[in-house]
């Protein structure tokens, strides 16, 4: 049994922004963020097929990169929480087996 894309898409936007707040290197945030993505979109990828992990995968990048205009007005821990449950909420919906 794999990882939930859902838990992973999770682990990669929360962790990925605390690894570069902690370490104030943008970058190590980054990789745990991309580790963490494409973690994501391999296991919707085994779960549903190559179109729902594309689409988790843009998802992600647009949470990754939509979160910074929104930390502007709301902050940054609630812009991150934030787009950590709509990308929770979409992955789990996109890695859902259709009957």
């Amino acid at each position: 049994m794999s990882t939930p894309s859902s838990l992973l898409t999770s682990a990669g936007l929360i962790g990925g922004f605390a690894v570069a707040r902690a370490t104030k290197h943008r970058h190590w945030g980054g990789v745990v963020a991309a580790g963490a993505g494409l973690g994501a979109m391999e296991a919707c990828r085994r779960r549903t097929g190559v179109a729902p992990a594309l689409a988790l995968g843009a998802a992600y990048a647009a949470a990754l990169t939509g979160s910074h205009p929104l930390a502007k007005k709301i902050g940054a821990w609630p812009s991150v929480l934030a787009v950590t449950g709509a990308t929770a909420v979409a992955a789990h919906l996109l890695a859902k087996r259709r009957a």
